[in-house]
């Protein structure tokens, strides 16, 4: 299940720090049922020893965008879009904002404009998408010394979609629970179509450096794992405002 909400600065324009994926989530926290809050702060759903939030947000979107002075300001209506496996997230933060006349994000007062439910699609083979925030992929490796070091692929190492169908899996564990019954992939596809060295996005996140990959992907999924990756993202820390993906066309099988 996908939303977009659409919101408006009081002052017309939004200004936010550049990086400003931590106001985002903390916006989606503060507008939802506070025993889900704390559900989803605490582990969300587990897989092992891992927690897997399953829901995912893009950028913001403006007709007008403006860097200026290491702050990012958007021309009134912004909007933005989101995507859960669990529908009563996403139902708690639409009765909540429909609650509310004004709302406040990263220091500015807004006024809730709209909430819309975006159709559903049904994808089951080959499929143009296109990141709407930035797709992250990661192994954490030491080094002789023990030391901790987070090593991030690009779309072109084969370990970019390795890892994306393996996370893939551990999230319909997580949802479904362990005794799902997972379709075979067989000859599963992620490719990058339209991918230059300028769709790497560095972003930070409460002081902590996150890399990751905008651009057009060529997908074959089956619709199963296609409706996980729609729904709650491409790659890791998804809940973090990466790896969004928007359908840009269904292609025909090879």
């Amino acid at each position: 299940m996908r939303i977009v909400l659409k919101l408006e600065a009081e002052r017309g324009i939004l200004k936010l720090p550049i990086h400003y994926n931590h106001i985002i989530q903390g916006f989606i926290y503060r507008n939802i049922n506070s025993l889900i809050a704390q559900r989803y702060h605490e582990k969300g759903f587990s897989y092992g020893k891992r927690g897997y939030k399953l829901f995912v947000f893009s950028r913001l979107f403006s007709k007008n965008i403006r860097v200026k002075d290491g702050f990012i300001h958007l021309s009134s209506p912004v909007w933005f879009k989101m995507g859960s496996m669990d529908s009563e997230l996403l139902e708690s933060l639409a009765i909540h904002l429909l609650r509310k006349e004004r709302v406040k994000l990263g220091g500015n007062m807004c006024r809730f404009l709209s909430i819309e439910v975006e159709a559903p699609v049904e994808v089951d083979g080959y499929a143009l998408v296109k990141a709407i925030s930035p797709i992250s992929v990661h192994r954490s490796l030491y080094d002789a010394e023990g030391r901790r070091k987070t090593y991030y692929f690009s779309p072109w190492d084969p370990e970019f979609s390795e890892l994306i169908l393996e996370n893939l899996k551990r999230k319909a564990v997580a949802f479904y629970g362990s005794d799902v019954n997972l379709p075979d992939m067989e000859n599963p596809v992620i490719l990058p179509v339209k991918v230059s060295s300028g769709n790497q996005k560095i972003v930070i996140y409460k002081n902590y450096v996150i890399k990751g990959w905008m651009g057009l992907y060529e997908l074959r999924l089956p619709r199963f794992y296609f409706d996980i990756a729609y729904s709650a993202g491409l790659g890791s820390r998804n809940s973090l405002g990466f790896g969004m993906v928007d359908l840009v066309k269904r292609l025909k099988d090879k």
